[in-house]
């Protein structure tokens, strides 16, 4: 059983070509899913709202309005895992689009076994997970209110709090400063991960395993785009949390290795 448990899987497609809306219908009910298609903007933004989708697939050149804007109206409503599939290939398009909202980003003509592969990685990432600092996403408990203070780094029940940012497994919310702050589901399990891991650096290699499902001693291979994945979306996860790469309050980058949390104050580390 994938880590959604009993939840019924549900996917919407958003794309106008029917050969390629007939392939993805074809993985998704291989891998025991119900699939919503849809051909225009307008139609998947409906269709997700109608249907709260696992997963959304969504094309970039679409008529009415384009994938980037799709998908961010679609993070204005939904936590579906997005996989955006398009012929762009600069890396300037993946970084878009994965600005966007999205979580995986597939470059048309894909292979339908990558695509199922991305399928079951997005299934495996673990709601109740394993304790432990080694389990990339932590099973701890409800969140406790922040001290006024803010400068313990605690983990208790299933919340997860550091400074004055605080983050809720049960009902994925993250506080700056009791204010709430809208993040992707991959920028949220990159997050919890960091934050379960405190001051131990978490590898590029490590968060992208972790966001597969795979255990935290696993040693299969990540790729170059993969890691350059991560990447955007700590840049995109930090953007939100209004963290400065060249001062950071909550995520240093550790050169030439990873991430990991500042210290719990203001000391050198």
């Amino acid at each position: 059983m994938s880590a959604w448990g009993a939840r019924e899987l549900v996917a919407v497609i958003i794309e106008d070509d029917p050969g390629v809306q007939s392939l993805l219908e074809e993985v998704f009910l291989a891998a025991g899913f119900e699939t919503h298609v849809t051909g225009s903007g307008p139609e998947g933004l409906a269709a997700v709202e109608a249907h709260r989708p696992v997963i959304t697939t969504l094309d970039i050149n679409l008529p009415g309005i384009d994938g980037f804007e799709v998908a961010r109206r679609i993070r204005r409503v939904s936590d579906t895992f997005i996989i955006m599939l398009s012929a762009l290939a600069d890396e300037s398009d993946v970084v878009l689009g994965l600005t966007s909202g999205a979580d995986e980003y597939l470059v048309k003509p894909f292979r339908p076994r990558e695509l199922r592969a991305r399928i079951e990685a997005l299934l495996r990432r673990p709601r109740i997970a394993p304790t432990g600092p080694a389990a990339p996403f932590p099973d701890t408990g409800p969140l406790p209110p922040a001290s006024p203070g803010g400068d313990a780094t605690v983990s208790t029940w299933r919340g997860l709090v550091h400074r004055d940012l605080s983050l809720d497994l049960d009902t994925r919310l993250v506080l700056v400063a009791q204010q709430p702050v809208e993040l992707t589901p991959t920028e949220f399990d990159l997050l919890a991960a960091l934050l379960a891991a405190q001051r131990r650096v978490c590898s590029k290699a490590e968060l992208a395993r972790g966001l597969r499902g795979a255990p935290a001693s696993a040693a299969d291979p990540v790729s170059e785009p993969d890691k350059r994945a991560i990447e955007t979306h700590m840049a995109n996860l930090r953007r939100k949390l209004r963290d400065n790469p060249t001062a950071p309050r909550y995520i240093e980058t550790v050169r030439g290795v990873g991430y990991r949390l500042t210290p719990a104050d203001d000391a050198s580390p």
